[in-house]
């Protein structure tokens, strides 16, 4: 392609990053990036009472979360008033829109006349081609010239081509009575002037493209490729909403779902690559094209979402794991790591991230390398520890005093203690388990000593029977 791809993400800022949200930005970010483009970010902000600057940080958290940069600075779409109203009167003295001066009671008028009449609602205003000599002297919004005849094909890249006859495009409104420019203007005027090539965003936004390349065609402007994404579903089949659980970009991370594995799952969430379920984030930059987003809703399923953060948890570097684990806990609002805390997880990883599929989990399983003497036994843990006499652990304790402190040697002399004394290891793994870490469920007795040293395992076993 010879022309540079430029996408863009244009949330409005009125609450947190939806999840739906989330993956339209992700899929812009994705066809962008893999293709050497640029993706740019644009704050819908033109409904000054419900936008707020708190609803733009989380949604610009929920992007820092996920990966997703943008290229140049945050675009206020507020902020490009006048641009849009410029565009408007240029429309108006071209000839290309015209100044309506009916009320609001007219036009209702008329639609209530048409619904008893049986006829199309479809307002048609009386001054679209009336001479400028008989305007009057009172408020005017300025419509645009839509075409009458004919249709309008919008051809998009995961639709199809999709046929809107003209006669169902009303001359919508550009500037109101108060010259403020309506939503629908300030989008084509802003995608223009933005340079952006492909316009990825959900079907909700459908009908929108057949009233926009109006004011495309009006200005002569290269149309965008279109492509309308289906909305996400829950697992009923309904569109997704709070009373399928979390909706938000945040609240996902603040439940510890690694930012690779949602990346991940949303990109697979409506586009397929064969049968690929987990891949890369390399994978999908090379992998992600429009024609691989399929026509139908795709079901949200916090299951694969959860194997899938697991997959990633797995391949992730430890450094990269820790400094992630640490945004999570800001996230939960829950105390930072300490640095000896931090460094003895990244020691523990390598037998922490295989099986662990959240960061919750993750830090379960971490427990014995972040909890501090003396270790406090659930009651799980003190039930195994009172099955076993304190002799048993008391004579382990010169014999690991003297051993050479490596995982193969410590799981040698562990099994000939317990064959010596006609038990099986894991009779005296329960109480291991429970003295070193205070809990039943933990990683391996062995992987646990190696990590802790020989002091600290000395001291945690000499608690536990004195």
């Amino acid at each position: 392609m010879s022309q540079q791809v430029v996408t863009r993400f244009a949330p409005s800022p009125t609450g947190f990053l939806h999840i739906g949200g989330a993956r339209t930005a992700l899929f812009n970010w994705l066809y962008a990036r893999g293709r050497g483009g640029k993706f740019l970010l644009r704050i819908e902000d033109t409904d000054r009472q419900r936008s707020s600057p708190e609803a733009t940080a989380a949604i610009l958290q929920g992007m820092a979360w996920l990966g997703l940069d943008h290229d140049g600075e945050v675009i206020s779409q507020f902020d490009g008033a006048a641009r849009h109203a410029e565009v408007a009167n240029q429309l108006l003295a071209e000839g290309k829109a015209y100044k309506c001066f009916a009320s609001q009671e007219e036009i209702a008028a008329f639609r209530d006349q048409a619904k008893t009449d049986g006829k199309s609602t479809l307002y048609r205003s009386p001054w679209r081609d009336a001479d400028a000599a008989t305007h009057p002297d009172a408020p005017y919004v300025i419509r645009i010239k839509a075409p009458q005849r004919g249709v309008t094909i919008i051809e998009d890249q995961v639709q199809g081509d999709v046929t809107i006859g003209n006669d169902q495009l009303d001359d919508m409104i550009l500037l109101r009575s108060d010259g403020t420019p309506v939503y629908m203007l300030a989008v084509v005027v802003d995608d223009h002037d933005m340079g952006v090539t492909h316009v990825i965003r959900g079907d909700d936004h459908l009908n929108n493209a057949a009233r926009q390349m109006t004011i495309y065609q009006a200005m002569g402007w290269q149309v965008p490729v279109w492509s309308h994404i289906p909305l996400i579903h829950g697992p009923d089949g309904k569109k997704l909403s709070k009373r399928h659980g979390a909706l938000g970009a945040q609240e996902y991370q603040a439940m510890g779902y690694s930012a690779g594995g949602m990346r991940n799952y949303l990109t697979r969430l409506g586009w397929s690559h064969g049968d690929d379920e987990f891949f890369t984030d390399a994978q999908a930059l090379d992998w992600f094209d429009l024609d691989g987003i399929g026509k139908s809703p795709a079901r949200f399923d916090t299951k694969k979402l959860e194997n899938l953060s697991g997959q990633h948890i797995a391949i992730s570097g430890d450094a990269a794991l820790r400094h992630e684990i640490q945004q999570y806990l800001a996230a939960a609002k829950q105390p930072a790591l300490t640095d000896a805390q931090s460094a003895a997880l990244e020691k523990a990883m390598y037998c922490l991230k295989e099986r662990a599929k959240t960061f919750p989990n993750l830090l379960e399983k971490a427990e014995f390398a972040l909890a501090s003497r003396p270790i406090q036994p659930d009651q799980k843990a003190a039930k195994a520890l009172a099955a076993v006499s304190d002799g048993i652990l008391g004579e382990l304790t010169p014999q690991l005093q003297n051993v050479s402190w490596t995982r193969d040697d410590l799981e040698e002399l562990l099994n000939e203690f317990a064959e010596a004394h006609d038990t099986k290891f894991g009779k005296l793994a329960g109480p291991l388990r429970a003295a070193l870490a205070g809990r039943a469920v933990t990683p391996s007795v062995f992987d646990m000593m190696s990590i802790l040293g020989r002091d600290e395992t000395m001291a945690r076993l000499n608690d536990a029977v004195g």
